[in-house]
Protein backbone atom coordinates (compact mmCIF):
# COMPACT_ATOMS: atom_id res chain seq x y z
CA UNK A 1 0.00 0.00 0.00
CA UNK A 2 1.41 3.44 -0.92
CA UNK A 3 1.69 6.39 1.45
CA UNK A 4 -1.60 7.96 0.34
CA UNK A 5 -3.37 4.65 0.86
CA UNK A 6 -1.95 4.36 4.38
CA UNK A 7 -3.07 7.91 5.20
CA UNK A 8 -6.59 7.14 4.00
CA UNK A 9 -6.71 3.99 6.14
CA UNK A 10 -5.55 5.95 9.18
CA UNK A 11 -8.31 8.52 8.64
CA UNK A 12 -10.92 5.74 8.45
CA UNK A 13 -9.66 4.23 11.70
CA UNK A 14 -9.42 7.51 13.61
CA UNK A 15 -12.68 6.99 15.52
CA UNK A 16 -13.38 4.75 18.51
CA UNK A 17 -16.78 4.66 20.22
CA UNK A 18 -17.56 8.07 18.75
CA UNK A 19 -14.33 9.66 20.00
CA UNK A 20 -11.31 10.60 17.92
CA UNK A 21 -7.92 9.36 19.05
CA UNK A 22 -7.08 12.98 19.88
CA UNK A 23 -10.09 13.01 22.23
CA UNK A 24 -8.99 9.74 23.82
CA UNK A 25 -5.44 11.03 24.24
CA UNK A 26 -3.48 8.96 26.73
CA UNK A 27 -6.46 7.10 28.17
CA UNK A 28 -5.53 3.50 28.92
CA UNK A 29 -7.41 1.19 26.56
CA UNK A 30 -7.60 -2.53 27.36
CA UNK A 31 -9.45 -4.61 24.79
CA UNK A 32 -9.03 -8.16 26.11
CA UNK A 33 -6.82 -10.91 27.46
CA UNK A 34 -5.27 -11.88 24.13
CA UNK A 35 -2.68 -9.67 22.46
CA UNK A 36 -4.36 -8.33 19.27
CA UNK A 37 -2.78 -10.27 16.41
CA UNK A 38 -3.67 -10.72 12.73
CA UNK A 39 -4.62 -14.27 11.66
CA UNK A 40 -1.70 -14.30 9.21
CA UNK A 41 0.83 -12.87 11.68
CA UNK A 42 3.32 -15.66 11.09
CA UNK A 43 2.92 -16.32 7.38
CA UNK A 44 6.25 -14.61 6.68
CA UNK A 45 9.48 -15.52 8.45
CA UNK A 46 11.29 -13.43 11.04
CA UNK A 47 14.00 -12.67 8.47
CA UNK A 48 11.40 -11.31 6.05
CA UNK A 49 9.86 -9.25 8.84
CA UNK A 50 13.23 -7.72 9.67
CA UNK A 51 13.80 -6.80 6.04
CA UNK A 52 10.38 -5.13 5.76
CA UNK A 53 10.72 -3.29 9.08
CA UNK A 54 14.15 -1.96 8.08
CA UNK A 55 12.72 -0.56 4.85
CA UNK A 56 9.77 1.05 6.62
CA UNK A 57 11.81 2.46 9.48
CA UNK A 58 14.27 3.91 6.99
CA UNK A 59 11.32 5.73 5.41
CA UNK A 60 10.24 7.05 8.82
CA UNK A 61 13.73 8.41 9.45
CA UNK A 62 13.78 9.95 5.98
CA UNK A 63 10.40 11.64 6.54
CA UNK A 64 11.75 13.12 9.79
CA UNK A 65 14.60 14.64 7.81
CA UNK A 66 17.47 12.54 9.11
CA UNK A 67 20.53 12.11 6.89
CA UNK A 68 20.66 8.36 6.22
CA UNK A 69 24.05 8.67 4.54
CA UNK A 70 25.61 9.60 7.90
CA UNK A 71 27.81 6.80 9.26
CA UNK A 72 26.03 6.90 12.63
CA UNK A 73 22.55 6.53 11.11
CA UNK A 74 22.89 4.33 8.05
CA UNK A 75 22.76 1.09 10.08
CA UNK A 76 19.90 2.20 12.33
CA UNK A 77 16.98 0.75 10.29
CA UNK A 78 18.48 -2.75 10.38
CA UNK A 79 19.40 -2.42 14.06
CA UNK A 80 15.83 -1.37 14.93
CA UNK A 81 14.35 -4.23 12.89
CA UNK A 82 16.59 -6.77 14.60
CA UNK A 83 15.76 -5.32 18.03
CA UNK A 84 12.01 -5.46 17.35
CA UNK A 85 11.93 -9.07 16.15
CA UNK A 86 14.68 -10.72 18.19
CA UNK A 87 14.48 -8.75 21.42
CA UNK A 88 11.85 -6.34 22.67
CA UNK A 89 8.90 -7.87 20.75
CA UNK A 90 10.10 -11.48 20.65
CA UNK A 91 7.20 -12.47 22.92
CA UNK A 92 4.80 -12.09 20.00
CA UNK A 93 6.16 -15.27 18.44
CA UNK A 94 4.75 -18.42 20.12
CA UNK A 95 7.92 -20.28 19.10
CA UNK A 96 9.70 -18.25 21.80
CA UNK A 97 7.34 -19.34 24.56
CA UNK A 98 9.32 -20.99 27.39
CA UNK A 99 8.92 -24.74 27.68
CA UNK A 100 7.64 -25.60 31.15
CA UNK A 101 8.59 -28.85 32.85
CA UNK A 102 6.68 -29.86 35.99
CA UNK A 103 8.23 -31.81 38.84
CA UNK A 104 6.66 -33.66 41.74
CA UNK A 105 6.57 -31.67 44.95
CA UNK A 106 8.76 -34.16 46.78
CA UNK A 107 9.59 -31.63 49.48
CA UNK A 108 5.90 -31.60 50.42
CA UNK A 109 6.10 -27.82 50.63
CA UNK A 110 2.46 -26.76 50.83
CA UNK A 111 2.73 -23.07 51.70
CA UNK A 112 2.93 -20.22 49.22
CA UNK A 113 6.10 -19.82 47.19
CA UNK A 114 6.90 -16.22 46.34
CA UNK A 115 9.25 -14.99 43.62
CA UNK A 116 9.48 -11.23 44.02
CA UNK A 117 11.16 -8.31 42.28
CA UNK A 118 11.34 -9.87 38.82
CA UNK A 119 12.56 -6.95 36.72
CA UNK A 120 10.98 -6.64 33.28
CA UNK A 121 11.01 -4.24 30.36
CA UNK A 122 7.96 -4.02 28.14
CA UNK A 123 6.53 -1.46 25.71
CA UNK A 124 3.25 0.43 25.80
CA UNK A 125 1.16 -0.57 22.80
CA UNK A 126 -0.27 2.97 22.54
CA UNK A 127 3.01 4.81 21.97
CA UNK A 128 5.66 2.05 21.73
CA UNK A 129 7.67 3.51 24.60
CA UNK A 130 8.99 1.48 27.55
CA UNK A 131 7.16 0.15 30.57
CA UNK A 132 9.71 -0.65 33.28
CA UNK A 133 8.75 -2.52 36.40
CA UNK A 134 8.87 -5.44 38.76
CA UNK A 135 6.60 -8.46 38.91
CA UNK A 136 5.88 -10.46 42.07
CA UNK A 137 4.58 -13.99 41.63
CA UNK A 138 3.22 -16.46 44.17
CA UNK A 139 1.65 -19.89 43.97
CA UNK A 140 0.64 -22.78 46.18
CA UNK A 141 1.60 -26.18 44.81
CA UNK A 142 -1.15 -28.58 43.80
CA UNK A 143 1.41 -31.39 43.90
CA UNK A 144 3.63 -30.06 41.12
CA UNK A 145 6.36 -27.41 41.02
CA UNK A 146 8.42 -25.72 38.32
CA UNK A 147 11.97 -24.36 38.34
CA UNK A 148 12.28 -20.84 39.71
CA UNK A 149 13.90 -19.55 36.51
CA UNK A 150 10.78 -20.54 34.57
CA UNK A 151 8.74 -18.05 36.61
CA UNK A 152 11.07 -15.31 35.38
CA UNK A 153 10.91 -16.60 31.81
CA UNK A 154 7.10 -16.54 31.81
CA UNK A 155 7.16 -12.88 32.89
CA UNK A 156 9.74 -11.97 30.25
CA UNK A 157 7.88 -13.79 27.46
CA UNK A 158 4.64 -11.87 27.98
CA UNK A 159 6.46 -8.60 28.68
CA UNK A 160 8.29 -8.73 25.34
CA UNK A 161 5.39 -7.55 23.23
CA UNK A 162 3.38 -4.34 22.90
CA UNK A 163 1.40 -4.36 26.13
CA UNK A 164 -0.96 -2.74 28.57
CA UNK A 165 -0.25 -3.56 32.20
CA UNK A 166 -3.66 -5.06 32.93
CA UNK A 167 -3.30 -7.54 30.08
CA UNK A 168 0.28 -8.39 31.06
CA UNK A 169 -0.85 -9.16 34.62
CA UNK A 170 -3.65 -11.45 33.49
CA UNK A 171 -1.60 -13.19 30.80
CA UNK A 172 1.09 -14.11 33.33
CA UNK A 173 -1.57 -15.33 35.77
CA UNK A 174 -3.33 -17.48 33.16
CA UNK A 175 -0.05 -19.01 32.04
CA UNK A 176 0.86 -19.83 35.65
CA UNK A 177 -2.51 -21.46 36.27
CA UNK A 178 -2.24 -23.56 33.13
CA UNK A 179 1.39 -24.52 33.71
CA UNK A 180 1.09 -25.27 37.43
CA UNK A 181 -2.35 -26.90 37.13
CA UNK A 182 -3.75 -24.83 39.98
CA UNK A 183 -5.96 -21.80 40.54
CA UNK A 184 -3.85 -20.78 43.54
CA UNK A 185 -1.68 -18.13 41.93
CA UNK A 186 -1.11 -14.43 42.51
CA UNK A 187 0.56 -11.79 40.35
CA UNK A 188 1.36 -8.21 41.34
CA UNK A 189 3.01 -5.77 38.94
CA UNK A 190 4.42 -2.39 39.90
CA UNK A 191 5.62 -0.40 36.90
CA UNK A 192 6.47 3.02 35.51
CA UNK A 193 5.14 3.96 32.08
CA UNK A 194 7.40 6.23 30.06
CA UNK A 195 4.38 7.33 28.03
CA UNK A 196 3.34 9.05 31.28
CA UNK A 197 6.73 10.17 32.59
CA UNK A 198 8.61 11.17 29.40
CA UNK A 199 5.74 12.66 27.36
CA UNK A 200 2.11 13.71 27.73
CA UNK A 201 1.48 14.62 31.37
CA UNK A 202 5.21 14.15 32.14
CA UNK A 203 4.66 12.79 35.64
CA UNK A 204 7.91 11.13 36.70
CA UNK A 205 6.81 10.17 40.22
CA UNK A 206 3.73 8.03 39.71
CA UNK A 207 3.68 4.25 39.26
CA UNK A 208 0.94 1.80 38.29
CA UNK A 209 0.11 -1.31 40.33
CA UNK A 210 -2.05 -4.16 39.05
CA UNK A 211 -2.82 -7.49 40.67
CA UNK A 212 -4.41 -10.89 40.13
CA UNK A 213 -5.49 -13.15 42.99
CA UNK A 214 -6.76 -16.64 42.21
CA UNK A 215 -7.99 -19.55 44.31
CA UNK A 216 -6.76 -19.42 47.90
CA UNK A 217 -5.21 -16.02 47.26
CA UNK A 218 -8.69 -14.51 47.20
CA UNK A 219 -8.80 -14.65 50.99
CA UNK A 220 -7.77 -11.53 52.96
CA UNK A 221 -5.41 -13.59 55.13
CA UNK A 222 -3.47 -14.90 52.11
CA UNK A 223 -3.34 -11.48 50.51
CA UNK A 224 -1.98 -9.97 53.74
CA UNK A 225 0.56 -12.80 54.06
CA UNK A 226 1.75 -12.19 50.51
CA UNK A 227 1.96 -8.43 50.96
CA UNK A 228 4.02 -8.93 54.11
CA UNK A 229 6.50 -11.03 52.14
CA UNK A 230 6.79 -8.23 49.59
CA UNK A 231 7.74 -5.58 52.13
CA UNK A 232 11.35 -4.48 51.75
Amino acid sequence: MNTNGLLNELKKESQLNGFSFDDIGDDHLYTGLETPMKPDAFVISDEEKKEKIAILFKEIMDVMGLDLTDDSLKGTPKRVAKMYIEEIFSGLNPNNKPKIALFDNKYQYNQMLVEKNITFYSNCEHHFVPIIGKAHIAYISSGKVIGLSKLNRIVQYYAKRPQVQERLTNQIAEELKNSLQTEDVAVIIDAKHLCVSSRGIKDDTSATVTSYYGGEFNSPSKINELLNYLKD
